[in-house]
């Protein structure tokens, strides 16, 4: 069902014609290596690079042979004719399917740094806009000193850069292809056969391989895909927390005529987010799997074979939807300062204790004295809705330290945000680098998509 919401670019990267497309560029391009060597005739190539693959007729031929390289080479044999005996010369099926995996991998990885990419700038443009709008931070989810939501954004920000770096580094350790053989000695293909092939079709040949290229590449493959899911999860968490009717802070996109609920016509629930956290769920699932597919026995069973065909298409399509439906959430995401403001105040004052208490210290009170006066106090306008700033100023151990207007310039919102052009410009967010654009991954955000 993913399928029918994803960018036709990722779907089409892992079709059944795209796979068999691979296979043969794998194929064409060893004979063309084997040609180079001297091997296969060199006024066969042309003849071969017309080859090409029937899908019925292999399907046919698949219900006889149960196998599905050899139905695929049945049917490119018939297309071409004889020059087809110097296909698949010297080759196991891995040497082609492995290789061609590779390639279907990089393919859809390019994709998702695109997503990636525009989840980095759709972040932060959102910061730049929300770089000094003021909120409530809070840890345990109770209100502890103030931030601002651009902030809370640029943290998201760089999170997405490092998954940049982790996805360009696993997709450097899977561009790799294998032409070694049933076990990887190269017993009847050569490694200059492999080193050839590998350069045309843009992979690194694999340093030692046996059967198969090692699982451990793709493992680390899936795995960076569930980070990344991990950390769409984590964003779209924090925007489903700060919707909350008593927060209301922040929400997702909310399209005219959409209904929140068959029963409740007032309800706006962040169900694109919801959808966000309930699929990263699936594909940390397919992570587990691919790090189980890496212990294999001897130079390769097929027990890992089966689970490819579903936890390879599924965590790509599954996060290229994932990434354009949360650039989506963000490019729309409504903000609203006056409630962010609201909540600040609702613990009258509280949340300048550490400030209040710093400032007693600096007075001359030692840490226990300052820590024990503040918190008392505090308790106090816990327990009985004063205003801090009210019940400090009755106090005479306060009093005696501070005058009147002291104690108000304690009370300044700006205080918490006085370092934010530091933090912004360690990160290089500046108007004239971050200018608006529209993103290239444009999820569906429809209700109930999934």
């Amino acid at each position: 069902m993913i399928e029918r919401y994803c960018r036709a670019q990722m779907k089409q990267v892992w079709s059944e014609s795209n796979k068999y497309t691979k296979w043969l560029e794998v194929e064409i391009a060893v004979c063309e290596a084997w040609a180079e060597i001297g091997r296969v005739p060199r006024n066969a190539i042309p003849k071969i690079k017309l080859a090409h693959l029937d899908m019925k007729r292999m399907a046919e031929i698949l219900q006889e042979t149960h196998h599905d390289m050899t139905a695929f080479l049945g049917s490119v044999a018939e297309s071409i004719g004889n020059e087809s005996r110097f296909i698949h010369l010297g080759l196991t099926s891995n040497d082609v399917m492995d290789t061609a995996l590779s390639l279907q991998m990089v393919e859809a990885s390019n994709l998702l740094c695109e997503g990636v990419k525009d989840i980095i700038h759709v972040l932060a443009e959102k910061a730049m806009e929300h770089k000094y709008t003021i909120m409530m931070g809070r840890t345990h989810g109770v209100h502890a000193e103030p931030i601002t939501f651009g902030l809370k954004l640029a943290v998201w920000m760089e999170e997405m850069k490092r998954h940049r770096q982790r996805l360009t580094e696993a997709t450097r350790n899977i561009a790799v292809g294998k032409i070694s053989g049933a076990v990887g000695t190269y017993a009847n293909v050569p490694p200059e056969v492999e080193e050839k092939a590998c350069t045309r079709l843009g992979l690194a040949p694999a340093a030692v391989s046996n059967q198969i290229l090692q699982r451990d590449r793709h493992a680390q493959f899936v795995t960076t895909l569930a980070l990344i899911a991990g950390s769409l999860e984590k964003f779209a968490t924090e925007i489903r927390a700060l919707q909350k009717t008593e927060f209301h802070e922040a929400e997702e996109p909310f399209a005219a005529g959409q209904t929140g609920s068959s029963s409740m016509p007032h309800k706006r629930n962040p169900e694109l987010c919801e959808r966000i956290c309930g699929l990263a769920r699936l594909i940390r699932g397919y992570a587990l799997t691919s790090m189980e597919n890496i212990a294999l026995w001897h130079e390769r069973d097929i027990s890992h074979s089966s689970t490819e065909r579903v936890i390879l298409p599924d965590s790509c399509l599954l996060l290229d939807y994932m990434m354009g439906l949360f650039s989506g959430i963000m490019s729309d995401l409504r903000v609203f300062p006056d409630n962010m403001k609201r909540n600040m105040e609702l613990t009258r004052g509280l949340l300048f204790s550490q400030r209040v208490m710093l400032a007693a210290i600096d007075k001359g009170l030692t840490r226990k004295e300052a820590y024990e006066v503040v918190q008392e106090n505090a308790m106090k306008s816990w327990n009985g809705k004063k205003k801090f700033i009210t019940l400090l100023k009755a106090d005479s151990r306060v009093n005696k330290l501070f005058s009147m207007e002291e104690i108000d310039a304690l009370f300044d919102y700006n205080y918490y945000i006085k370092h934010v052009d530091d933090i912004y410009k360690r990160l290089g967010l500046t108007r004239s680098q971050w200018k608006k654009r529209t993103p290239a991954s444009a999820g569906n955000l429809a209700p109930g998509a999934i």
